[in-house]
């Protein structure tokens, strides 16, 4: 933040200054406890966005800059000012929780009613499970959404042929 204010004596010339002193960093201090969680779950915590997470405040533990944190781990700058601000505000829970959900299908809330349909005569097309799916349940969905929504149930395709049988001897 710059701030204008007179600079120089009667001339009362306008110019830009340095930086507020008010403006100071909130340095990033971990316990000992909280380094040995940090320091294992940057390496080895199955998701990924949390190891981001914990990558970049270690960085800010060990006195790195911001910016040079954010270009490290890959980030934005503001990305990083708001991992420590979850961080200041949950501490480390703060910074593990992903708040971010996909979208749920439409067809989701009926997948048992579907999966139990399927299971008991299953379909030779997809065009035939759009269909099936359809009559119970009122949604008309593509062929491409419904091989990926019956891919999600576990359902897999399988190619049927012929039974080879040996030529009769006559």
């Amino acid at each position: 933040m710059f701030r204008y204010c007179r600079i120089g004596g009667p001339e009362l010339r306008v110019g830009r200054i340095q930086r507020e002193p008010n403006m100071a960093r909130f340095p990033i201090v971990l316990t000992d406890d909280e380094q040995k969680i940090v320091d294992a779950e940057r390496d080895s915590h199955p998701e990924s966005h949390v190891r981001r997470k914990m990558l970049a405040l270690w960085l800010l533990h060990n006195e790195i800059a911001r910016e040079k944190t954010a270009s490290i781990a890959g980030l934005g700058r503001a990305t990083v000012q708001r991992y420590v601000a979850a961080f200041r505000e949950g501490g480390l829970d703060g910074l593990r929780h992903w708040g971010v959900l996909g979208p749920v299908s439409d067809m989701a809330s009926h997948s048992d009613a579907i999966r139990a349909s399927l299971t008991e005569s299953p379909v030779r097309t997809i065009a035939e499970a759009c269909d099936r799916i359809e009559a119970p349940t009122g949604l008309r969905r593509k062929p491409t959404q419904v091989r990926v929504f019956l891919g999600g149930l576990g359902f897999r395709w399988q190619r049927i042929r012929a039974v080879p049988v040996p030529p009769k001897k006559t």
